[in-house]
């Protein structure tokens, strides 16, 4: 009986199955889904640092009035600026607008520059310029903006590779999320961190209150609850706690 011919189909496919058996044994087989893009959606949206420019737009109001909303405002740009802001603050003042309201637009820049001053910002801090207005009959406001370094997503979303809309047999056999897919949740914790330092090592330990910890050991010496006691109203209440 003479043995079978490796030129035959049947042989071929034997040859084949063995082969693939084989082949998935292996321990570090490598990836097989053949997929263009990383699966995690951190590592295909990634947040990355990058210096960036913050711009505040004020609005003339009137004769040149700063409104409690645009002090509020001004005030809490200037506090970011104190804290992360790098080199100096910018005041763009507009040139070229209508003469009825040059002389708002010079009182609204002092009113600025005097709120900078009372909130930390000192003359050599803020740096007074001027940009031209392109159509005076348009709102003209007066810019500050200052450098500082911000967390964002290092792709673009709203990118689809993929056309979710028709079937595509050879991406929903993978099984695969698609490219899109956690972009905006990334973008959103970008946009919340105060500090982008934050994302890249933890803060150290505070010092701790000595007094509290102590009253709380002995209140816990005494049988005593050392919890807070809080009120309706989201205040505490002092005199409960230490009478309980």
């Amino acid at each position: 009986m003479s043995l079978p011919s490796f030129r035959s189909p049947i042989a071929l496919l034997a040859v084949a199955a063995v082969a693939s058996a084989l082949g998935a044994c292996r321990a570090d087989r490598a990836e097989t889904t053949g997929s263009l893009y990383p699966m995690d959606y951190r590592a295909r949206h990634p947040i990355v640092l990058a210096d960036n420019t913050r711009s505040l737009d004020v609005f003339v109001i009137g004769t040149g009035h700063i409104d409690p909303r645009q002090a509020a405002d001004i005030e809490a740009f200037l506090l970011e600026f104190r804290r992360y802001g790098r080199g100096t603050i910018i005041l763009d003042i507009p040139r070229g607008v209508s003469p009825a309201i040059g002389a708002a637009v010079e009182r609204t820049g002092a009113t600025i520059r005097r709120l900078g001053a009372e909130n930390g910002v000192t003359g050599r801090q803020m740096v007074v310029s001027a940009y031209a207005v392109a159509d005076p009959s348009l709102a003209s406001p007066l810019r500050l903006s200052f450098q500082r370094m911000e967390a964002k997503v290092g792709s673009q979303c709203g990118v689809w590779p993929q056309d979710l809309g028709v079937g595509n047999p050879a991406f929903n056999g993978r099984n695969e999320t698609h490219w899109n897919l956690g972009c905006a949740t990334q973008s959103n914790v970008a946009s919340q961190v105060a500090d982008p330092i934050d994302l890249i090592r933890g803060r150290p330990e505070g010092r701790i209150d000595s007094i509290r910890r102590t009253g709380d050991i002995n209140k816990l010496r005494e049988g005593k609850d050392p919890s807070t006691i809080w009120r309706q109203d989201g205040k505490t209440s002092v005199k409960s706690a230490i009478d309980n």
